[in-house]
């Protein structure tokens, strides 16, 4: 576990102009991002299992663990649009907490709510919700949310700073903010292979598997963009949110983030 107390303004929204590592104009980012997932919402499970090995399945239950959901709570999971975490949090909490899925992409949410239905979570029985809505401008109340959780959507959002503070504003007070993301602070010795995997192997699966080279490649080319473990928990304190920690896994290649609101 790491920390960071750095409060230095960053320059804020760095990413906003950069789709993978073409420039562009930040709107067109965020189009051509919710584009990228309504191509592969209906394999992005089983690319995920491809890319990870499945450890993106043990990463998901140690953040789900870490963010410890209790019944009676607000959860409220962003860029959730499979129901990955959500359904996590739904089969811990017995049905008895609010767990809101929040997606830009309807494609996304509609492949979560399929699959939470194959899995008997039913919406009302489950407490699932699921809500269209951009990370940068949530459509939830101020104050309202216990626990706010993304899992591998930050370094897809065009404002990373504006969503941050986002989740500082809906939390309540004495609420946390979790974050699991790829990142490219990886240890020295994984880096050099890890960075071969991810430019050359990763738009191969996309080709072969999901049929979309391209956005795969993009897929690649964020993580190479997305900001380091302590850049990334100055952003966070600079947000509004308090005693930043962070969680290196296998190696650093995903990290999980956390942060209270005060």
């Amino acid at each position: 576990m790491s920390t960071q107390h750095s409060t230095a303004a960053p320059n804020l929204n760095p990413e906003a102009e950069w789709f993978g590592f073409e420039r562009v104009a930040p709107e067109e980012k965020t189009a051509r991002v919710r584009d990228v997932f309504a191509s592969v919402a209906e394999r992005y499970d089983l690319m995920n299992d491809l890319m990870s090995g499945g450890l993106h399945r043990l990463w998901k239950n140690r953040l789900v663990a870490q963010m410890n959901p209790k019944p009676g709570q607000v959860i409220l999971d962003v860029a959730g649009g499979t129901g990955d975490i959500a359904m996590r949090c739904a089969e811990r909490t017995a049905g008895q907490a609010r767990i809101i899925v929040c997606d830009i992409n309807p494609a996304m949410l509609q492949v979560g709510r399929d699959r939470a239905v194959d899995r008997g979570l039913l919406d009302e029985k489950a407490g699932l919700e699921w809500l269209t809505g951009n990370a940068e401008s949530l459509p939830v109340a101020s104050r309202s949310v216990d626990t706010v959780s993304i899992a591998f959507g930050l370094r897809n959002v065009t404002r990373i700073d504006a969503a941050l503070a986002e989740f500082a504003r809906v939390l309540k007070p004495g609420g946390r903010f979790f974050c699991m993301e790829f990142s490219p602070g990886v240890a020295p010795r994984l880096k050099p292979l890890y960075d071969r995997y991810c430019m050359n192997v990763l738009p191969l699966l996309g080709r072969f598997v999901a049929q979309d080279r391209d956005s795969y490649q993009y897929l690649a080319e964020s993580i190479r963009q997305f900001p380091p473990q302590e850049e990334l928990a100055r952003r966070m304190e600079c947000a509004g949110l308090a005693h930043v920690a962070w969680r290196n896994l296998t190696g650093g290649i995903a990290v999980i983030h956390s942060g209270w609101r005060l």
